[in-house]
This record gives C-alpha cells, structure tokens and sequence, in this order.
C-alpha cells in the first residue's frame, strides 16, 4: 500500500497522532510520501528523524497512491484537495482540530482507524465540486478555480453593500443587495452557509445552495437548485473591486467582470471510516438530541 501524508501545520495536540500514524504504517510496511514543507517541520520538531520520499504538487500524485491523509482540521483538508485535483485519489482526514465536518476521523484510537484503511474496509463518498469562470479572464482564478465547499462573493475595502446580479442558466433570478453572496456545494453546507443561515444538506444531494450574507431585504432566503444549473453573477458596488473566495483562497475582481459558475466534471473521492458517518458528525459538532440546560 502507499500513501500520501499532508499537514498544514504543528499543534503540540498533533504530535501524538502523527507519531502514531508513522509507527503504525511503518510496522506494517506502508509505503509513505510526505509533503515536503509538512517533512521539514516534523524534522525541525524533532518529531521523526527517518528519511521519506516528498510530494510539493499535484503532478507526483498519480494512480500509484492508493490515498492521501490529511493531518490537521478543515482547512488542511481543503487545501489537501487542491493537491489531489481530479487524480481520483480518496482523501482520509485525522482530526486534529475542533469543529471538523470533514477531518471525521477522530485522534483517539488512531491504530484502529489504520488497520481499517489498510484492510480497505472503508467506503467512498463522492463529493461535488463547484468551477468558477471570469470574463473578462482573471489569472488569479483561473490558476486554481475549483472549490470543495464554496464560492463567495463579498465586499472590498468597504462598509456598503454591493449588488449580485444573479441569474440561473441565463434566466434572471435576483440582484441581492447585500454584504455578499455564497454558492455552497452540498459538502459545503456545513461551513460557511450554514453561519449564513443556509440549510444543511447531505453529501449526496445533487443540488447546490445560494446563500446571503447579510442581505438588505430580509425576505431574500437560501435557494436550493439543481447541481446542474449554471449560476452567473455580476457585481457592481462603490469601490471598483470586489472579494471571490473559493474556500480559503480569496482573490479581487474588477466590477465589470461576469462570473460563472457550475459543477465541475470530476469529484473527490472522500474517505468514510465505518462508524464516522455524516449523520454521526452533526449529531456530535452541533450536538443534536443533547440537553445542555443540567
């Protein structure tokens, strides 16, 4: 077997997990490449001292990984996913954070959560994901324009709203008055929408969600459409420019730039661990059915 290890970055809470994590594998003779910036902060750490083979891009990660493990919290794995891209290659993320909805995997009992990745007891989820265009055309997003959760739009060096015309294949929808607007992916339902306001919806729902941020109009509601529909959107505000977030990654647009955006043509192949289900990790991070008041 063969694997890829990703970390963002060193918690002292990390270290027993990643420890446990190299001894199992190695004990077992998992084959293992490590990201290189990742490698060398465990090394300064003192954390693990054998050498292993690196990963810096997405170009070594072929179809002789059999998987890829991201070490850290959400934001860890969303930045693992722009490492895998469209190689197919499952995604298993080790909780090392707080809130977590896709590192699922918790630090307890990590040698059980291993032997079952390596008995390939687990299953696949397949999660969709969303692809942004710009005209006129923006380097910056056409670099890297695909999001696990969402794309948003927001205001720039600003207090005032702006207004997001909105239109679902070309048919005229909205202008949202507003401190922004949030096309979720079903995945990412349980970030940032759902702050917003927007309702959850489970991995495998084929619908995407538009969500508000602070609109002007109270009656302006999350919208549920088909993953199918191509959503545009045309931003004019006071300032001559405006935020696009795809996930974490923000970049500025121009006023008279139109965006696209739509479902891509790949997924990402989501680890699910028998008993780390979707419905277990609401029920436990938004504690459901528990009664806080004793």
């Amino acid at each position: 077997m063969k694997v890829a290890i990703y970390g963002q970055y060193y918690l002292v809470s990390t270290e027993p997990i990643i420890k446990d994590i190299f001894v199992f594998f190695n004990n077992n003779n998992v084959e293992m490449a490590i990201e290189s910036d990742f490698l060398n902060m465990l090394y300064e750490k003192k954390i693990i001292q054998k050498e292993y083979k690196t990963f810096s891009s997405q170009d070594v990660l072929d179809s002789s990984f059999d998987m890829l493990i991201s070490i850290g919290g959400d934001g860890t794995m969303l930045r693992a996913v722009t490492l895998v891209r469209n190689s197919g290659i499952p995604i298993l993320g080790i909780n090392a954070g707080r809130l977590g909805f896709l590192a699922t995997v918790q630090k307890e009992n990590i040698a059980a959560f291993m032997q079952i990745v390596i008995d390939k007891k687990y299953k696949i989820s397949k999660r969709t994901l969303l692809s942004i265009s710009c005209l006129p055309e923006n380097t910056a997003i056409e670099g890297l324009n695909f999001a696990l959760n969402e794309i948003s739009v927001s205001r720039k060096d600003t207090t005032s709203m702006i207004t997001i015309d909105t239109y679902l294949d070309e048919e005229f929808l909205n202008s949202y008055w507003a401190d922004g607007l949030i096309v979720a992916t079903p995945t990412g339902t349980t970030g940032y929408s759902l702050s917003c306001g927007g309702p959850i919806l489970t991995p495998d729902v084929k619908s995407l969600v538009i969500t508000p941020i602070a609109p002007h109009n109270l009656n302006a509601r999350p919208l549920v459409v088909p993953d199918t529909t191509e959503i545009r959107l045309k931003v004019s505000g006071r300032e001559e420019q405006y935020l696009v977030s795809l996930d974490s990654r923000i970049m500025s647009v121009n006023n008279d730039s139109v965006l696209c955006i739509k479902k891509t043509d790949f997924e990402i192949n989501m680890v699910e661990i028998p008993g780390e289900t979707f419905f277990k990790t609401l029920r436990t991070k938004l504690l459901w059915g528990e009664d806080r008041r004793n």
